[in-house]
């Protein structure tokens, strides 16, 4: 099946232009990965992102989140312009669940306090309690969306929370305050098919809720398939797959599979 980038309609909520980015320059180790990328994201999008390794799609949300700069070219989310923000101005707009789901949340922290720094992302703390206790039936009503029980277990610590529990947390705070962007970075690849499944449909549901543009990455082929409402595929830091809507509601998993072993065969493996 061949499959062509689909052109691009709608308001671009979320734009990338004319990304230029070498890793490792005038060195033997250089590497050029994007040479004039283009990605234009539509608002309230959820976007699955799929690739093999080296193919550009985490230093996408890299990029994104302010951790890697770019050599030129211009990024902005919600029409403003972050390219020369710093890292943890990007947070203050971005919530991102990492695939670690220790990276998400304090294990030395409860569930209780780590939702409160959730809720407090971006405000100073001064000299006052971290934890407001008005808000503690406002948390427990959030954790109850979750379905694991937690709600109950306020005052445990997070650390000895199982790895989908974790994850499921992260992406709850990583949600709570109003965000531009949810960035999604193989946030199911550390958990167990059930877990996983779990997590995914907990996504699904959040995003559409809470009305989230939302950029996924993840090799998970059926994850790609099932969820979202667009399909990105990359390679050597370009876009060989863009599917949305009926096009991408009409993807199989064994589309996807042949692409890739056509994109092998291209480049000689």
């Amino acid at each position: 099946m061949s499959i062509q980038p689909k052109s691009e309609t709608g308001e671009s909520f979320v734009s990338m232009k004319h990304i230029y980015k070498t890793f490792n320059p005038a060195s033997v180790n250089e590497v050029v990965l994007f040479s004039d990328f283009n990605l234009e994201i539509e608002k309230e999008q959820f976007v699955s992102v799929i690739g093999s390794n080296g193919s550009g799609k985490t230093t996408i949300l890299n990029i994104l989140c302010g951790s890697i700069a770019i050599d030129s070219g211009s990024v902005s989310v919600n029409h403003r312009e972050i390219s020369r923000l710093k890292e943890y101005q990007h947070s203050k707009f971005i919530g991102r669940v990492f695939q670690d789901p220790s990276k998400g949340t304090c294990p030395e922290l409860t569930i209780l306090e780590n939702m409160a720094l959730a809720d407090n992302k971006g405000a100073s703390f001064g000299l006052q309690l971290g934890v407001n206790k008005k808000k503690i039936d406002f948390y427990r009503s959030q954790l109850e969306l979750l379905k694991l029980g937690l709600e109950d277990k306020l005052n445990l610590p997070v650390a000895s929370l199982s790895g989908g529990q974790r994850q499921a947390l992260a992406l709850l705070i990583s949600t709570m305050t109003p965000i531009d962007l949810l960035i999604l970075d193989e946030h199911t690849a550390a958990l167990d098919p059930r877990s996983s499944e779990n997590v995914m449909e907990l996504t699904e549901r959040f995003v559409r809720e809470k009305k989230l543009t939302t950029l996924m990455v993840t090799h998970n082929l059926k994850f790609a398939v099932n969820y979202g409402d667009r399909l990105v595929m990359m390679h050597h830091g370009g876009i060989v797959v863009d599917a949305a809507e009926k096009q991408k509601s009409a993807l199989a998993i064994k589309d996807l599979t042949d692409k890739f072993n056509e994109i092998s065969v291209e480049v000689g493996n």
